[in-house]
């Protein structure tokens, strides 16, 4: 009995070690792994809403029993959430009550998170913001928002940042979506992707600035604007910067001063001028000398 389970043991041992090695095979470093597919992710999103069954063709059909936040909160838009399907558009969205007391005009902040593990596979949901009256009407035509990205001390101040402003008497309500142009666009984004390659040793592919692709669902932050969400709006990168003439023309421009290029002539005018009144004084001094 005892030979029985000397014999037993080792061959457990020997297969969970097999197990265990073949399990590490999977276990592969970045920089040996196949390139993934970086629209996977946001290709699955796409299907996903199209599969979904919508619950609205109308604006009337909507709930706007919630009230708008009277400062920026946080909303999950995906699978779960509520999808309508109007004029040929399909997106998850929000509904809300405008503020009664909200004296016109005022801001709305939004804000759309990165959605995606990698920064080269990630995607935004654009809002697109429509404002209803009474009779659940549109009382001006639908507004996609354009998101700038702003990177600041803390979360709150950190991603692709936009606002709408609310100017008509008429608004009741309000909903945000994402239209079929938002999810067919882009966003300005000036960090680098860092994407790792298949060879070893590594290669980066970077770039100082690229575009984040536009998707179905995501997280939004949405409210009435503070005082953290218009600093982040007013100072958030919109696109790249034109390319100027360089750091010295530049301060020429701003310090008018005789230290660039009107110095040497200003220098020689001065040297001519000395040397002017030197000759006219020794003119006059002679002179002083004739009997």
């Amino acid at each position: 009995m005892r030979h029985r389970y000397l014999v037993v043991f080792p061959t457990i041992l020997l297969i969970a070690l097999l197990g265990g090695c073949h399990s590490v095979k999977k276990l592969v470093p970045p920089n040996f792994r196949p390139p993934e597919n970086p629209t996977g992710q946001l290709d699955l999103a796409k299907k996903t809403l199209q599969d979904a069954t919508p619950c609205c063709t109308s604006f009337a059909d909507f709930s706007y029993q919630s009230q708008l936040p009277w400062s920026p909160q946080k909303f999950e838009l995906g699978p779960g959430s509520s999808v309508f399907s109007l004029n040929g558009q399909r997106s998850y969205f929000l509904s809300f009550r405008l503020p009664v007391d909200g004296k016109l005009p005022y801001r709305i902040g939004l804000k759309s998170e990165l959605n995606g593990r990698w920064l080269r596979s990630s995607y935004l949901f654009a809002p697109t913001v429509v404002l209803l009256d009474e009779a659940f009407q549109p009382v001006d035509e639908q507004q996609d928002v354009k998101l700038c990205e702003h990177v600041g001390w803390s979360d709150d101040t950190t991603g692709a940042f936009g606002s709408f402003e609310v100017k008509n008497p008429k608004a009741r309500y309000i909903v945000v979506f994402s239209s079929a142009a938002q999810q067919a666009s882009n966003t300005y984004w000036e960090q680098s992707p860092a994407a790792f390659s298949a060879e070893a040793p590594v290669n980066m592919s970077a770039a100082g600035s690229f575009k984040i692709p536009h998707g179905p669902d995501g997280i939004l932050w949405v409210g009435m604007m503070d005082k953290a969400y218009a600093g982040a709006v007013d100072n958030a990168v919109c696109g790249k910067a034109p390319a100027g003439d360089g750091v010295l023309k530049t301060l020429r421009d701003v310090i008018p001063v005789p230290l660039w290029s009107d110095s040497g002539s200003n220098s020689a005018k001065t040297s001519s001028s000395s040397s002017s009144s030197s000759g006219d004084g020794g003119t006059a001094s002679g002179g002083s000398t004739k009997p």
